[in-house]
């Protein structure tokens, strides 16, 4: 009881450093600088935490639940996530050199993390901690399936976040916010057991790729080209198009939702021409008309 104490100790006080350091932020740097760097930095502290921790997998699915009611409540839209960043520069909502600066405020904050986790198993405030601390140099792959299947599972768990996520950005945070990490929470526990369910190529890179058992290229196409993959699926498939590199539609036609139904023109031609043989008919000099000098 005293360890779970010890890491729940560790998440919430991950979390409160990771929010009074936004806020600070927040107030103190420029808004472009705030919104490209600081928040996505602060936000990989905090998605670090669940799996730093070393929690079983009951807690660490209700952390996850947690962590990300909390993210959509406080964390001012970053998303520590490359996959999302990419997203909104397809979608053209975002320029490149502003996806650039949050791709590498999300490699900075994994870098502080990492250093972060690291330095708190050394203090050794657990007997989970000291074990985390041995494990480190020799940790197990996550990978517990081919690579083709792994690939395949990262990429179909990531192309039901963009979904969601694409669907419901113009709703509600009341709304969006739980749907989002219910379904996060739902994914991990269904693909947790074969690829841990990262489909975050940021997360993975910390958690994994120095862990035994694959390759870096391997490891590289389950957890960046398979959640990569994944995305422009989601993107190509709500949009029809990528809005960044294409401007036709390439999967659904574009109809005027403003066309007239064919009856209503054809009454509308009909009172045309009645209306312009009446005004002609009324001309002077006209056939059918006679003037007041005529004989």
């Amino acid at each position: 009881m005293a360890g779970l104490n010890v890491s729940l100790s560790f998440f919430f006080a991950t979390f409160a450093l990771c929010e009074a350091a936004r806020r600070a932020s927040k107030a103190l740097l420029p808004v472009g600088a705030y919104e490209g760097f600081a928040r996505e930095a602060m936000r990989m502290l905090v998605v670090l935490g669940p799996w730093a921790g070393g929690f079983g997998p009951d807690l660490l699915l209700t952390l996850l639940f947690l962590l990300f009611l909390a993210h959509g409540a406080t964390l001012d839209g970053a998303s520590a996530n490359p996959t999302v960043s990419l997203q909104e520069f397809l979608m053209a909502e975002a320029s490149l050199p502003g996806t650039l600066l949050k791709l590498a405020a999300q490699g900075l904050g994994v870098q502080a993390a990492c250093t972060l986790t690291h330095l708190c198993w050394a203090w050794e405030l657990s007997d989970l901690h000291l074990l985390q601390s041995l494990m480190a140099q020799s940790c197990s792959s996550t990978l517990r399936t081919s690579v083709p299947h792994g690939a395949f599972v990262e990429a179909a768990c990531a192309f039901c976040f963009h979904v969601t996520l694409l669907y419901l950005r113009h709703c509600s945070p009341a709304h969006r916010v739980p749907a989002v990490a219910l379904l996060v929470t739902v994914t991990a526990y269904a693909a947790g057991p074969l690829t841990s369910a990262f489909f975050n190529p940021a997360l993975a890179a910390s958690v994994t790729f120095g862990c035994s058992g694959h390759t870096l290229l391997e490891y590289m196409q389950v957890y960046w080209l398979g959640p990569l993959a994944g995305m422009v699926l989601a993107v190509l498939l709500h949009q029809g198009h990528l809005p960044r590199l294409f401007q036709r539609n390439l999967l659904y036609s574009q109809k005027n939702k403003y066309r007239a139904p064919r009856a209503k023109l054809a009454v509308a031609s009909r009172d045309t021409q009645t209306t312009a043989k009446a005004c002609s008919a009324q001309e002077p000099g006209s056939s059918g008309v006679r003037g007041p000098h005529s004989s």
